[in-house]
């Protein structure tokens, strides 16, 4: 074992010294992320005290697992914990899938410029804030937006629809606005996979007689499956985070049953109220769900496709 441990680190040494250029151009990407990503991870402690803001970390009481135990004992928490999953959920389903079969379809566009024209705009709702959305969303779904006087004027609806105050259409509404606003930006990956397949492949394919769907079910799906599969793993990582930008400016007080998830619950105790503990304790409790998700699907990936992340 210490002659195996040695031959590691001389071959961890002469890594640097050969690739000492490639090191050199990572130093900062590696200084970026231990600075932003990893130091600010020492915060997490204050989950275990009774943190009040300018005392010192010393001075604070020492709670234990005080945040967790009230966190679980909150009014309404399995409620939002169902919001949170049905929500995620949507995302992880209809959301995820969204973006291959868009990248499937603009793959079957051989004119160039009408192909780049779709591409283009289709990244443009990536760049909107949720500020602008909510707006667009009130304007086109108020009591007095377009879609309620076009339905006035063809005589569908006498009185018009309170759209977003309906409790049974706002997860409808809020995933049809995610994936609009994600759609092209989270497609980009898929082009890029897409573009990677051999097109020897694809004139295989037609000799043996395989049509426009038999070329991407047997040719384009199984060559960007790795991708699909890489990404879905990441994603589980997140099933907890159901955003709470969106629920904040899209959800009004009759829709709140529905919309309330783990991080606008968070956002209201936590950081409004200045439970800046009981905030953390829950950001850490959902990091710690999110990556044993990530691991199990790991290995439950490894054994059944035999692709894994790590």
């Amino acid at each position: 074992m210490k002659k195996k441990t040695k031959l590691q680190k001389t071959g961890i040494i002469k890594s640097f010294r050969t690739q000492r250029q490639l090191w050199l151009i990572c130093l900062f990407a590696l200084v970026w992320a231990a600075v932003f990503c990893y130091v600010p991870m020492l915060g997490n402690i204050i989950a275990f005290f009774d943190y009040v803001p300018g005392r010192s970390l010393f001075d604070c009481k020492f709670i234990g697992l005080k945040n967790w135990i009230d966190f679980f004992s909150l009014p309404d928490m399995w409620r939002v914990f169902r919001n949170t999953l049905v929500i995620s959920g949507l995302n992880m389903t209809i959301g995820f899938t969204a973006p291959i079969l868009f990248a499937l379809l603009l793959n079957e566009i051989h004119h160039t410029v009408f192909k780049k024209a779709v591409q283009t705009i289709s990244y443009l709702p990536y760049f909107i804030s949720w500020v602008v959305v909510a707006s667009i969303l009130m304007t086109l779904l108020g009591t007095e937006g377009n879609i309620n006087e076009i339905l006035m004027r063809l005589g569908i609806t006498e009185q018009p629809i309170a759209f977003l105050n309906e409790k049974n259409m706002f997860w409808g509404i809020l995933t049809s606005a995610n994936i609009w606003k994600d759609l092209g930006w989270s497609a980009i990956i898929y082009i890029s996979a897409i573009a990677g397949v051999d097109q020897e492949l694809y004139q295989a394919g037609a000799v043996d007689g395989l049509g426009r769907f038999g070329k991407v079910w047997h040719i384009t799906l199984p060559g960007i499956a790795p991708t699909i599969i890489l990404l879905f793993i990441m994603n589980i990582g997140n099933i907890l985070n159901a955003g709470f930008e969106q629920q904040l400016l899209i959800g009004t007080p009759l829709t709140k049953e529905v919309y309330e998830n783990i991080d606008t619950y968070v956002y209201r105790y936590g950081v409004q109220i200045g439970r800046y503990s009981f905030a953390t304790a829950v950001g850490l409790l959902k990091s710690v769900i999110g990556f044993a998700l990530v691991v199990i699907a790991n290995k439950i990936s490894g054994k059944v496709a035999d692709m894994r992340l790590f």
